[in-house]
């Protein structure tokens, strides 16, 4: 079963959608719901997008980035939840002078298990990655972050700068997450 943990993002619907349109069976919880206890009912954890920072949101998703690692689970990380992955292993974000709102493209670098084929995709963010811990590869940039798709080495856990939910491309990078 997937668990999305919905951050306040409010594209979080667009991905609900679409996981409802291809009939993929998942649950839906809040940070300040979810009993950490039941994380072993899950085999995989979509993190959302956020709309405000919270530090305890940023606790419970760091748990639950720890506990796919710790457990063998898989994980995507959308904006917010890239971030988190990072934060959490040691990397960095930084605040951008200009929120990224646009379509990118996105240059795929690194063969992975979610796209070999370069993606049109939807950004909308205020800050980004600015360093990865070594733990961490880049699978994809853009002209404009050079931290739009990352991995955990050898294990299925990804991160994505941007929005996935919000582009055919990225839906189409969501449903290979989803059937990994």
């Amino acid at each position: 079963m997937l668990l999305i943990v919905d951050n306040g993002s409010i594209y979080t619907k667009n991905l609900v959608d679409f996981l409802n349109n291809k009939k993929i069976s998942f649950e839906k919880q809040t940070p300040d719901l979810l009993d950490l206890k039941l994380l072993d009912n899950y085999n995989s954890f979509i993190l959302s997008g956020r709309r405000k920072n919270e530090k305890k949101t940023n606790e419970i998703n760091s748990k639950i980035v720890n506990y796919a690692i710790q457990n063998n689970k898989k994980l995507l990380g959308i904006c917010y939840g890239a971030e988190i992955l990072a934060l959490t292993l040691g990397g960095t974000i930084r605040k951008l002078s200009l929120p990224q709102k646009c379509n990118e493209k996105i240059i795929i670098n690194r063969k992975n298990l979610l796209s070999n084929d370069d993606l049109h995709v939807f950004e909308s963010h205020g800050f980004e990655i600015s360093k990865l811990p070594n733990i961490l590869l880049v699978v994809g940039e853009s002209k404009n972050c050079k931290f739009e798709i990352i991995q955990y080495i050898k294990k299925p856990i990804f991160g994505t700068q941007f929005h996935p939910e919000m582009s055919d491309d990225g839906q189409n990078l969501i449903q290979k997450f989803c059937s990994l």
